[in-house]
């Protein structure tokens, strides 16, 4: 119940646009299909994994020097349609579907987190293979980021 109002709240106040919010989510609180326990979110899967070329950093098209996904892109701005904020409007970064992930990225271009090409899942990953949280499409476009704040800390390292 808890996790369903906060997910609610995150849809619905998210940014204007495309833009994507992020929020830092408490992991127990999820329900079971949406956590790392079931075996399609599972980092142990493997294909969730950062080796598989697909979700792989070294895939070009999961790579910041991608023009598409380049921190210069104007679409990846602050105020760009691929921009994610946070609940008090500051600007942690932006998400891109170059390839088959959906790459999150810190404002100045690192890769922070995925979710795995191959629809799947709803859960976003770390090229470290750690479970990182969960995405859900937003009203009005864009996403709603629900990240552990371990991974949440890293756009902002």
């Amino acid at each position: 119940m808890k996790a369903a109002l906060i997910l609610a709240f995150a849809l619905a106040a998210g940014p204007a646009g495309a833009q994507s919010v992020l929020f830092v989510l408490d992991q127990t609180q999820l329900p079971f299909d949406l956590g790392p326990g079931a075996r399609a979110n599972a980092p142990s899967n493997i294909r969730n994994a950062p080796a598989q070329f697909a979700n792989s950093s070294g895939n070009p098209a999961n790579s910041s020097a991608a023009p598409g996904n380049a921190p210069s892109n104007p679409a990846n701005a602050p105020g760009g349609r691929n921009a994610i904020v946070t609940p008090d409007g500051g600007h942690a970064g932006y998400a891109t579907r170059t390839g088959g992930a959906l790459n999150l990225f810190s404002a100045g271009g690192r890769r922070i987190a995925y979710q795995p090409a191959g629809g799947h899942t709803k859960s976003l990953m770390s090229d470290r293979g750690e479970w990182c949280g969960t995405v859900a499409n937003a009203q009005g476009g864009g996403f709603a980021f629900g990240l552990t704040l371990t991974c949440a800390r890293r756009f902002f390292d």
